[in-house]
């Protein structure tokens, strides 16, 4: 594990405080969490991005166009 100072406002340490107390969790906990999570969310947004260069426009034109046009019956009400 690293040690890491940070700076925070008065106001957010009390919430990140309040917050994980009620989690019945450490400040430590709750910050490598939130920390983690924001990991997850920005590395799955690069990925999304780097796959969805990979496509081809006459690809998903090509299977869009061999869905039928019509409602499925299932759908109606």
């Amino acid at each position: 594990m690293t040690a890491l100072t940070v700076r925070l406002p008065n106001s957010v340490h009390a919430k990140i405080r309040e917050l994980a107390a009620r989690d019945e969790i450490s400040v430590n906990q709750f910050i490598a969490s939130a920390a983690a999570e924001k990991l997850a969310s920005m590395l799955t947004l690069d990925y999304l991005r780097r796959e969805a260069s990979l496509g081809r426009r006459e690809d998903f034109q090509r299977y869009l166009n061999a869905v039928p046009d019509v409602p499925d019956e299932a759908d109606k009400v």
